[in-house]
């Protein structure tokens, strides 16, 4: 679901990173002496469940930063498109869910600065800490703020605040561990049940706070979330190693002015985009679309283009822009959990248990469940397959076919009037989602550190989760021609064009895989 570890993300993804997370790509001379140093007691230190003491407090944090992200997603667009009667805002549900896409968009190409800060600035723990402050203030202004005043503010740091948690909490547990410690895997499992833990019970939380007290409640509990991470890592952060603190990349003292100035400059021209009219909610996931896209060709052109990288790492570069279209196609359907699920889950979906109605929010508790008890079974799959199993372009491509199959899942049902959809048929429906991820989001970022030249292992993540946003504001974008009464020809489409994607990197396989450069 996006819970990508890297943060995740995520539930961007993404937020399954973590199980890539353990390559940590990009590490200098300076953090693998520092890794080894804290080597000498880390080694030892068995204190949570067999791990370092110090993964506990990361693992808290990215927890409760994880329940609160998706217990305020959870009910965002609801809030957003809900009548004033009903305690929303009333926007056009159109807008609504455009503004939803780009607000996870935005939370993705928010990595891309948290990282720079990370590695120019400020080091991965910093970061990572003040990124939880800004989150929880983010959280405040959505439950204090009336209207769209607390939107705006809020959605704007919690984006920024998550972008640079989700950037440098991965990179915080693997200083955790000395290159030859058998538990570094395990380790990142356990980071990652946490992520899970928290996306799961975020949406059933404020769900419940939302329809019993009111929307303000609901956000207030996501900022109490954050705030429990925050308190409890702000004890422990002291029990990090110092390579958590390393800066890998110092930024001259003499630059300083120049960045402040970009800084400046490029607020400055936002601020009068948006007081010109020229940046509006009803635009703002093809704004997010535009940027993504300028960002990605950039990336890419700099990688190919760069004297740093040799001819073998270009074939590898280029062989990742097919990778790259497919997992933009998979995350433009998988983010529709937040826009276009969430209006299904609200006019189609039969709710009732025994009487009682289910939470909106609580749709999205379903797949953080899948993938904890799935998780395994993949990972115990590949372990057992070894070199027999399926390339890496192959598990993308049955990745996004099968992400199409559940969106044609939704056909059967399309006829119906609201509340006809049952229960049970969401939830296997959700079963298909996860199947797909997993063939694609752990193994993205995962393939993305060994297809990366030496000297852009960073760059090249960055572009792992630029396809996270482009395909998140994607999702938010197209769900303006989804409409409830004639929802057919949306799943039909959508999903052809997923499967469509799947079955032309099936047949490129062979020169894909030559451009991969024995990389699998």
């Amino acid at each position: 679901m996006d819970r990508n570890i890297g943060g995740d993300e995520p539930r961007h993804p993404g937020d399954h990173e973590a199980l890539g997370a353990e390559i940590a790509p990009g590490e200098t001379p300076a953090e693998i002496e520092a890794a080894a140093e804290y080597a000498a007691e880390g080694d030892h230190d068995r204190r949570f469940f067999g791990q370092p003491l110090a993964l506990a407090h990361v693992f808290g944090v990215e927890m409760w930063e994880r329940f609160s992200f998706y217990g305020m997603q959870g009910i965002l667009l609801i809030y957003l498109y809900f009548s004033v009667a009903d305690g929303g805002l009333g926007v056009p549900q159109a807008v609504a869910t455009g503004i939803v896409g780009a607000y996870g968009g935005a939370v993705y190409l928010s990595t891309i600065l948290g990282a720079w800060v990370a590695d120019r600035l400020l080091g991965a723990e910093r970061v990572l800490f003040f990124s939880a402050w800004v989150i929880m203030i983010g959280h405040l202004a959505l439950a204090l703020l009336p209207g769209f005043w607390g939107v705006g503010v809020g959605l704007i740091l919690v984006a920024i605040g998550s972008g640079g948690l989700k950037a440098n909490a991965t990179s915080v547990v693997g200083t955790l561990y000395s290159p030859n410690d058998t538990r570094r895997d395990a380790g990142f499992s356990l980071f990652y049940l946490g992520i899970n833990l928290g996306a799961f019970f975020g949406p059933l939380l404020t769900g419940i706070l939302q329809s019993t007290a009111g929307f303000h409640w609901a956000f207030g509990l996501a900022a109490l979330g954050m705030a429990a991470g925050l308190i409890q890592y702000s004890i422990g952060r002291k029990g990090l190693p110092e390579a958590s603190r390393i800066v890998p990349n110092p930024l001259p003292a003499k630059r300083f002015p120049l960045m402040i100035g970009i800084a400046v400059v490029a607020i400055a021209v936002v601020v009068a985009l948006v007081l010109l009219g020229v940046i509006r909610p009803e635009n703002l996931a093809v704004v997010v679309i535009v940027i993504t896209v300028g960002a990605a060709i950039a990336y890419f052109f700099v990688l190919l283009s760069s004297r740093q990288v040799t001819e073998t790492e270009r074939s590898r570069v280029l062989a990742f822009i097919p990778l790259f279209i497919v997992s933009v196609g998979f995350w433009s359907l998988y983010q529709q959990q937040f826009t276009v699920l969430t209006v299904y889950a609200a006019e189609k979906l039969d709710r009732s248990i025994f009487g009682w109605t289910m939470p909106i929010p609580w749709v999205q508790s379903i797949n953080p469940v899948f993938i904890i008890v799935l998780s395994g079974v993949f990972a115990a799959l590949w372990t057992k397959l070894g070199t027999r199993q399926p390339s890496t372009p192959v598990k993308f491509a049955l990745g996004a076919i099968i992400m199409g199959i559940a969106f044609l899942l939704f056909l059967p049902f399309s006829s119906g009037g609201p509340g006809s959809t049952p229960l049970l048929a969401i939830v296997g429906i959700l079963f298909v989602f996860t199947i797909a991820e997993l063939l694609i989001s752990p193994v993205g970022l995962s393939v993305t550190t060994k297809l990366a030249p030496t000297a852009f292992h960073t760059q090249m993540v960055a572009l792992f989760f630029l396809s996270v946003a482009l395909g998140t504001s994607i999702a938010g974008w197209s769900a303006q021609f989804f409409d409830p009464a004639n929802e057919g020809p949306y799943f039909l489409i959508l999903g052809a064009i997923a499967i469509g994607l799947g079955v032309a990197l099936l047949t490129a396989i062979k020169p894909v895989r030559a451009l991969m450069r024995g990389v699998r």
